[in-house]
């Protein structure tokens, strides 16, 4: 990491579909091995298995998905004095969203089914209804920080 300057940040063009750069982000991290099209395919199906479940908007369903998954708090280790302590920091806004990226898909994956686009449209399903493994992986973060309060005067 340089110290010098900071990393720049990459623009991302919004979706043909959609029109949403949030979608763009998730397709993104949802591609392995640069197959775009496949994760494209697997995305714009699990959207549509996700509106035909929830009789919602699909993109209004993945948009509330990644609010309620999004993270707060999290704890970073700080070395104090020959101890390492776990403090509880505020997340950084494109730190948030990648967090929720990765954790809805890390968990859909997981999940028992049959193809990924329904395990992830699941996912997305539990997430805006807060409920499934990627809200609790979110509330066990919020957990930890909320433990280690008593840390927080190391943060600087």
């Amino acid at each position: 990491m340089s110290r010098r300057k900071s990393a720049e940040q990459r623009t991302v063009s919004p979706d043909p579909k959609y029109k949403s750069v949030l979608v763009t982000k998730f397709i993104n991290s949802l591609m392995q091995r640069g197959k775009k099209s496949v994760a494209e395919k697997i995305f714009y199906s699990a959207l549509n298995s996700v509106e035909s479940k929830t009789k919602k908007s699909g993109l209004e369903v993945f948009e509330k998905a990644i609010e309620n998954v999004k993270p707060i708090l999290e704890v970073r280790s700080r070395r104090v004095g020959g101890a390492t302590y776990q403090i509880p920091v505020e997340v950084r806004l494109n730190r948030k969203q990648a967090l929720a990226l990765r954790w809805i898909i890390g968990f859909a994956k997981t999940r028992p089914g049959k193809s990924m686009a329904e395990k992830l449209a699941d996912e997305l399903i539990a997430a805006s209804n807060k409920e499934g493994n990627s809200m609790k992986k979110r509330e066990d973060t919020h957990k930890m920080a909320e433990a280690n309060k008593a840390f927080a005067h190391f943060r600087w």
